[in-house]
């Protein structure tokens, strides 16, 4: 067992998780795409951490990795002090419970040919949750209606509902299994807006009455202020902020987390244009940037920021990973 930070519930330790390259007939690996490259992260009970970040930049892969749909190439991934990442396939089955996951595209996640009924009850299945046949179809009923959807429509199948009807089949099938941790992966980006709304607040009524935590992983920022507590930045596979939502969004630290709130239209032409913007096209991850990450689009870089990895500035509230930063606070942990 290791000791969680603070009371965290599940908490990433350098996690990385890189894929392979390969070319030539002989399929040799040449390189490798650095998804996830050193995340440290912890998620504490009751809260919605925001993963944002643009498209490519790891945080689908850090909540696959956490679920082991990829497995980790380094660090470490803590449930309640046990390294799940490193147990054996027999000894995770127990952990897998406790942690599930919410799709983006509801409609791939549901198998058409099973009845709503046995979609949710897969997981009651492989857990041996419930006495019998009988007892499963009526915690279907009950998870049905948590979810406020008609019990009577069980038998249905998938292509019978709307694409908000679908999450909320997703969401019942992942709460069946009763976990304390929740990762949804862009659980609302394929609804329309009066949709994702009503998404958003069943996920708050149920986090309420369940007493869940939820990892949010989206690149929506207009959603993350809305439900996020706290909100962590990636780029390039690491975590370059970290912070309250609500400090996030009226003083956001590092340039990137500016570039991305500036790309968020809005209403207030006082508000347009102030913030500086990420200049060019992201960067592979295959071939990462020397330095900071960040500095070939940082429209403030410094000379040194090209060959200088940027040191962890810690804060009171978080994090972040910028030389900018550094006199800001006195507590500055270099990165691992």
């Amino acid at each position: 067992m290791t000791a969680l930070r603070d009371g965290a519930l599940l908490e990433l330790r350098g996690l990385k998780t890189w894929f392979p390259i390969r070319a030539g007939v002989l399929q040799r690996i040449t390189g490798h795409v650095k998804a996830v490259d050193g995340v440290d992260l912890a998620i504490y009970p009751g809260e919605t951490l925001a993963l944002v970040g643009e498209s490519g930049c790891g945080k689908t892969t850090v909540g696959r990795t956490i679920l082991r749909l990829v497995e980790a190439t380094g660090g470490s991934v803590l449930y309640d002090g046990v390294d799940i990442a490193a147990l054996p396939a027999a000894q995770f089955h127990p952990y897998r419970r406790r942690v599930q996951i919410v799709m983006q595209d509801p409609g791939s996640a549901l198998d058409p040919r099973a009845t709503v009924r046995d979609s949710i009850a897969e997981g009651m299945d492989a857990f041996a949750i419930g006495a019998s046949q009988e007892e499963r179809t009526e915690r279907v009923a009950t998870l049905m209606r948590q979810v406020s959807l008609d019990p009577e429509t069980m038998w249905r199948y998938p292509h019978e509902f709307s694409g908000g009807q679908r999450q909320r089949i997703c969401i019942a099938r992942a709460l069946a299994v009763e976990p304390s941790l929740l990762i949804c992966d862009e659980a609302t980006s394929a609804l329309d807006v009066s949709i994702q709304a009503q998404i958003l607040n069943l996920l708050a009524d149920l986090q309420e009455k369940r007493k869940l935590t939820y990892l949010f992983i989206t690149h929506d920022l207009g959603v993350v202020r809305y439900f996020a507590t706290r909100v962590a930045v990636m780029y390039l596979g690491r975590i370059v902020e970290l912070g309250p939502a609500e400090r996030i969004f009226a003083e956001p630290r590092h340039p990137y987390t500016k570039a991305l709130l500036a790309s968020v239209p809005s209403l207030d032409p006082a508000q347009r244009g102030i913030k500086p913007a990420a200049l060019g096209d992201v960067p592979s991850p295959a071939n990462p940037p020397p330095g900071c990450h960040y500095h070939p689009r940082c429209g403030v870089r410094l000379p040194d920021c090209s060959r200088i990895d940027p040191p962890v500035v810690t804060f009171a509230d978080g994090m972040c990973r910028c030389v900018l930063a550094e006199g800001q606070s006195s507590a500055i942990q270099q990165p691992q």
